[in-house]
């Protein structure tokens, strides 16, 4: 059961990091769909720059052959994703791994404590909005990526694919958000673990695009998220995999109930 007062509380105290993390990605964003015109316009002398970089320096784009850079949609999969994947997901982790463990490091437990609350409202308050900001900066961003398609393109793109590739780095993001919860759950001492939260997404980030570079150990790649997130929306069978979606939508949900169950449990220092 969520607790309002507590959601208000929280809310107000992560609403400046979700304004400047959404304004720096909308920012990035926009600057780079604004030079693909120009892109364009100068893409003899861009393939031939391209034609001498290893195959998987491609792959692990998303991008199934160099053609693909020059579309639109192409264009904002290789280029801009990667602020989603990885920048949006740097945020999740953060924000959930902080959340629950504030209070405990800023000596102020014994406040949160003498609330009418149990540990269980806690949990899913603070969760709530750890979602709800996830929720939010995809659609703006995403929002801001449609609109700039719309803006600079020279043919028309499948809003289909768009549509199906927000929905995977929204899905990533709640993944991320989930270790974690559960990341703060586990943890016994009262520190702040944002330098171990974002080591992990870079870490994984640096194995999916070794495997992805590097063909002789490709299937390493499968033990990151970012293996489940398909870049290839030009593909013409491009659609949201039923086996990446249960992957996403079930280790969330397993990850979520562990961190709770742990949560009602742990010792909370004042």
């Amino acid at each position: 059961m969520i607790n309002r007062n507590l959601f208000a509380r929280e809310w107000k105290s992560n609403a400046a990091a979700l304004l400047i993390w959404t304004l720096i990605i909308t920012l990035l964003i926009t600057l780079t769909m604004s030079v693909y015109r120009v892109f364009l316009e100068n893409n003899t002398k861009i393939l031939a720059m391209i034609s001498i970089l290893p195959k998987g320096a491609l792959q692990f784009k998303g991008i199934s052959s160099v053609d693909a850079l020059f579309s639109v949609l192409g264009f904002y999969s290789a280029n801009n994703v990667i602020y989603m994947l990885v920048l949006g997901s740097i945020y999740s982790i953060v924000l959930s791994s902080g959340i629950l463990l504030r209070e405990e490091y800023n000596k102020t437990a014994e406040f949160l404590l003498s609330w009418p609350l149990d540990r269980g409202e806690v949990f899913i308050s603070k969760a709530t909005v750890v979602f709800l900001n996830i929720f939010l900066l995809n659609l703006i961003t995403s929002l801001a990526g449609l609109v700039s398609m719309i803006i600079v393109k020279k043919e028309a793109f499948s809003v289909n694919a768009f549509l199906i590739l927000t929905l995977y780095t929204f899905l990533l993001n709640l993944l991320f958000a989930t270790v974690g919860l559960l990341m703060s759950a586990m943890v016994k001492k009262p520190r702040p673990i944002t330098t171990l939260s974002i080591g992990l997404v870079l870490i994984l980030y640096f194995i999916f695009t070794f495997s992805k570079i590097t063909e002789s150990v490709s299937k390493i790649g499968y033990l990151t998220p970012f293996r489940y997130v398909n870049l290839d929306t030009l593909n013409p069978s491009y659609r949201l995999e039923p086996w990446n979606l249960l992957y996403f939508i079930g280790l969330s949900l397993l990850m979520t109930a562990i961190a709770y169950r742990l949560y009602r449990r742990k010792d909370i220092y004042v």
